[in-house]
């Protein structure tokens, strides 16, 4: 049988789902990288003078970033065999706006990178939805099992909240320091994401399929 490059459909019984907490790690450890290197940049750029040539610390952070997202895609690959869809995206997007950040030695590239990522995203689910499909399965690893209206209602929302974080991405960096955004990066949309996702929990909870019904 060939094997398959990217990850299988989230119902199909032979899909390799990862630890939750491995895949956090991997999603996570890349942004916390780039968050220490660019604290850190002057102290890196010291310790490793191969990195100093990179540029100033967003700089270095942006080359370390790719490395790490290169690695968290790598060890999935490693794991499951299949190359998961979303990060997949995202980090071809790391990889273009990184390169040209780092070429061109201009920090808006990376700043705009979750502003691209996002409004992809959003434009995906709301796509979809167009057309009367579902693609969150790939993002929730089928960690729950929803009715049709449910996954309609949730794909709806989840598509305005990406539009959402691609138009504070844009406002924070155009109107406040790189330090401000890489802060409001790391510690501003992970805990305005997971506010999100636990808000729709009485939505999950309403349009949940039982186990039994969810197998027929």
């Amino acid at each position: 049988m060939t094997q398959r490059l990217f990850e299988r459909d989230p119902s199909d019984p032979e899909r390799k789902v990862l630890n939750p907490l491995l895949k956090l790690a991997l999603e996570l450890g890349p942004l916390l990288v780039f968050f220490f290197a660019n604290a850190r940049g002057a102290w890196l750029a010291d310790t490793v003078p191969a990195l100093g040539a990179l540029g100033g610390p967003l700089f270095i952070a942006t080359g370390l970033f790719m490395v790490a997202t290169a690695l968290a895609l790598g060890t999935s690959w490693a794991l499951t065999r299949t190359v998961p869809i979303m990060p997949l995206v995202s980090g071809v997007i790391v990889f273009v706006f990184g390169a040209l950040t780092l070429v061109l030695q201009n920090e808006v590239f990376i700043k705009m990178k979750p502003t691209i990522v996002n409004t992809l995203f959003a434009a995906v689910l709301l796509g979809g939805l167009a057309f009367g499909k579902s693609l969150l399965g790939y993002v929730f690893d089928s960690a729950f099992r929803l009715d049709a209206e449910g996954w309609r209602k949730l794909t709806l929302r989840w598509g305005l909240f990406f539009i959402f974080l691609a138009l504070a991405n844009e406002v924070v960096w155009r109107l406040f320091s790189t330090d401000f955004w890489v802060a409001f990066k790391v510690w501003g949309i992970m805990p305005i994401t997971i506010a999100f996702t636990v808000s729709q929990m009485p939505l999950i909870m309403r349009h949940a399929l039982e186990e039994e019904d969810a197998a027929k």
